[in-house]
């Protein structure tokens, strides 16, 4: 998604390489949990109207971040890149908030006729005081930005992630139940962002979570949680992942009190559905409204932990999307 410009900037001009949204419905999560979060990343005021962020360089090659307050402008830019067609993304001065050295996400295009993108060169009467240029996120670590883009790039290939799941081994009935109200969690593999398709999990009995979603147990040894709710998972029958519980049990908790504006974001699913986004303390959760669940954890690095539907998961993800903030 990339401007195509071909004329090279001046010094104090921008080459426009690119633009995202940062609104309560969509902004790069690598930014935080959300909106307000977000926000606060780049030292600019939540408003509920959001910006759209400009991505380019000047004309010595330099990496900036425009931020602006026209979100109209910058959605019909991103919209008219999105189905090849040229448009020329130059915001007015005056809708100009602040510009920020770096980039928060990379970007895969340059500038012709100017310097290979780096970051400028602090001015001298701003030593102290200036920011430190925005990084995108070191893709071979793991933590709360990585949890984050692993959920993103799960939504965005939601099939081919689901393709991976064998509900008849993943997702089983304990001998003796009828099978009401069931699902299941993995058996502690797991699968991460990018990764190939793992070996199928051994059906494994399931267990009850707080908030009566149903899952099974993960092949770890269940430390105790960082909240109340998974301190009491921890003590539930073994094999349960405290963690997967603890995200279960606060996405529940959002139903009641509602969280700040971009933690729960849902947006267009095939047919009725709808896909979800969930985020909360050390943990992220993807989900379609009329399937199963996936959770990410910052405890568990690179690990993707498949939820069961079950008989209580439809009516969290309803509950959860029906607060949800959605694209315009």
């Amino acid at each position: 998604m990339a401007a195509p410009n071909d004329t090279v900037a001046e010094d104090d001009a921008l080459y426009v390489l690119t633009a995202v949204l940062l609104t309560p419905a969509q902004f790069p999560t690598v930014l935080g949990d959300d909106y307000p979060a977000a926000c606060a990343a780049l030292a600019v005021e939540p408003y509920a109207e959001g910006y759209g962020l400009v991505l380019g360089q000047d004309g010595t090659g330099a990496r900036w971040t425009v931020v602006v307050d026209d979100v109209s402008l910058v959605a019909v830019a991103i919209a008219a890149w999105d189905c090849g067609m040229e448009y020329d993304l130059s915001p007015d001065d005056r809708s100009m908030v602040c510009a920020l050295p770096g980039w928060p996400l990379p970007v895969a295009v340059a500038a012709p006729g100017v310097a290979a993108p780096h970051d400028p060169l602090p001015d001298p009467d701003d030593e102290g005081t200036a920011p430190a240029p925005l990084s995108p996120p070191d893709t071979e670590s793991w933590g709360p930005a990585q949890r984050r883009m692993g959920a993103d790039e799960i939504a965005h290939r939601w099939a081919a992630w689901r393709e991976q799941i064998d509900d008849e081994t993943a997702f089983t009935t304990p001998a003796g139940s009828d099978g009401a109200g069931t699902g299941g969690e993995p058996d502690g593999q797991g699968t991460g962002p990018g990764a190939g398709p793992r070996a199928e999990p051994e059906p494994h009995p399931e267990v009850e979570v707080e908030v009566d979603v149903e899952t099974g147990p993960l092949a770890t040894d269940g430390g105790e949680a960082d909240t109340a709710s998974g301190r009491e998972a921890a003590d539930a029958p073994s094999g349960a992942h405290p963690g997967v519980r603890r995200a279960l049990a606060e996405a529940q908790a959002y139903v009641d009190t509602p969280p700040p504006p971009g933690r729960v974001r849902s947006s267009f699913a095939t047919g009725d559905a709808r896909m979800l986004r969930v985020d909360g303390p050390g943990w992220s959760l993807v989900a379609r409204t009329d399937d199963i669940a996936f959770v990410l954890l910052d405890e568990e690095p690179g690990e993707v932990l498949p939820v069961g539907r079950g008989a209580a998961l439809p009516g969290l993800l309803t509950a959860l999307d029906a607060l949800a903030v959605r694209p315009a």
